[in-house]
């Protein structure tokens, strides 16, 4: 007898609002893997997990070989029936702007026609606006092209799967080599098409929910956004000052219902709960300074250190909940980010690149809102969001864009569910934010609204 895994879609609970406790069981033997995820119509995430195996009789090796095949194509058609609902949504709005440009570009003729003397300054104005709109219509059509693609995934796995079926009864009608080359080149192709979902504006935040209740009312805990695929590991790093001790957990699951952890010193105690853990180093302040450290968990060494200068610390630029909270440390999907502040910039918040091998600051950005009025803030696709506040009422309300050194006020609701905030940062692998909120350890999934622009197409 072998035992056969059962494939099940489901939303993942973290971004649904449910307990996260639920999806993942108390005994490792009987553990669900998730094996990939997608985003639905509404930018929410959706994964794709195999469940506890459940037993019935297998004929010979080959037969489990297409087993797992199918599984794998209808686990692509969970990620293809999603990316289709949003790309039918957002092909709505482009059909419609279409139309609108059409219409303006026919009026703009009538009017250069016919009443070129009477309204000579209209129609400047206009032919002005046509021009800045006219490069849009071949993206238009470029994307109503995407749009046609996702079609033609849909008709080409729903053709593979029936195949399958098939085979599972009837052994030997094509050859599995040519299947498996057959899935993998459409795994790649779909791989491809979702690359142009990867980053966007924030235009959601889910409601809280909680991982574990630990520590005290301040700390940091995350995951590595580059770890390599199966590790899965925890770590957690409680108060915001003198403390060098950090618990790495192998797993979610250890994390929230165990207390089985592997502990790391640090050759100095941190300030804040601004760290993050990339790629396998910690990067840090070190306390009452402002040096940041790269510790290499592997090799239980200070990699690299640095300076970053002018930035203020040792509590004279913190958030607004205190907690020598002047430099944060954050990761997005461009890379490494430092948020601090200068007596330079008048207090203000500065966002500086930082290479991650060097600690050298590759380019630096001046803003005008003052950090110490700053609840917390995270990093998204190049953008800094900022919270009004730590406690009560929260909402993200500031947002600075990099790449065009502007800024724009947003009204975001976040759930503060514990009433005090200390950490909030963005897993750009996970697309969610961590929160260490009052002594609970809380997750938030985010929803992004990509723009596509023709030098991405």
């Amino acid at each position: 007898m072998q035992p056969a895994n059962k494939l099940l879609s489901l939303t993942l609970l973290v971004l649904m609002g449910t307990e996260l406790t639920q999806v993942l069981p108390a005994n490792p033997e009987e553990s669900w893997q998730v094996y990939s995820s997608a985003q639905d119509s509404e930018g929410r995430c959706v994964c794709t997990v195999v469940a506890p195996q459940q037993t019935m009789c297998s004929r010979d090796a080959r037969t489990k070989q297409l087993r797992q095949l199918l599984e794998k194509v209808q686990n692509m058609t969970q990620s293809i029936q999603n990316l289709d609902q949003r790309t039918q949504k957002d092909l709505q709005y482009v059909q419609r702007m279409e139309v609108q440009l059409r219409g303006l570009e026919t009026k703009f003729k009538q009017v250069e026609e016919s009443h070129k003397q009477n309204i000579a300054k209209q129609y400047k104005a206009i032919k002005a606006k046509m021009e800045e709109l006219r490069p849009m219509i071949p993206v238009l059509e470029e994307y109503k092209a995407d749009a046609k693609l996702v079609m033609q995934f849909k008709e080409e796995v729903k053709n593979l799967t029936s195949v399958l079926s098939e085979l599972q009864e009837e052994i030997g009608a094509f050859d599995y080599e040519e299947l498996h080359n057959r899935v993998s080149n459409l795994e790649e192709r779909l791989r491809a098409c979702m690359q142009k979902l990867a980053c966007g504006k924030l235009t959601g935040i889910s409601d809280a929910i909680t991982i574990k209740t630990s520590g005290s009312r301040y700390g940091s805990w995350m995951t590595d956004p580059l770890a390599p695929d199966g590790d899965t590991r925890v770590w957690y790093m409680d108060g915001y000052h003198n403390n060098r001790f950090v618990r790495e957990y192998k797993s979610m699951a250890d994390f929230m219902y165990s207390d089985n952890f592997t502990s790391h010193r640090l050759p100095h105690p941190w300030s804040g709960t601004g760290q993050v853990v990339y790629n396998g180093s910690i990067y840090f302040n070190k306390f009452q300074s402002n040096t940041i450290i790269k510790f290499d968990f592997k090799t239980a060494t200070i990699s690299k250190s640095g300076q970053l200068d002018y930035a203020g610390f040792n509590n004279r630029y913190h958030y607004s909940w205190g907690g020598h909270s002047d430099i944060d440390l954050m990761v997005d999907e461009g890379g490494l980010w430092a948020i601090y502040a200068t007596n330079q910039n008048a207090g203000n918040i500065v966002i500086s690149k930082l290479n991650p091998a060097t600690l050298q600051i590759v380019k630096s950005y001046t803003t005008n809102h003052p950090k110490r009025s700053a609840g917390e803030a995270f990093m998204i696709c190049g953008t800094l969001y900022v919270t009004n506040g730590y406690s009560g009422g929260t909402k993200v309300y500031y947002a600075f864009h990099t790449n065009s050194s502007t800024y724009e006020y947003i009204d975001i609701p976040l759930q503060n569910k514990y009433s005090h905030i200390s950490m909030l940062d963005y897993n750009p692998r996970d697309r969610a934010l961590y929160a260490w909120n009052n002594g609970h350890q809380v997750l938030y999934n985010v929803t992004l609204f990509h723009v596509i622009r023709s030098e991405e197409l």
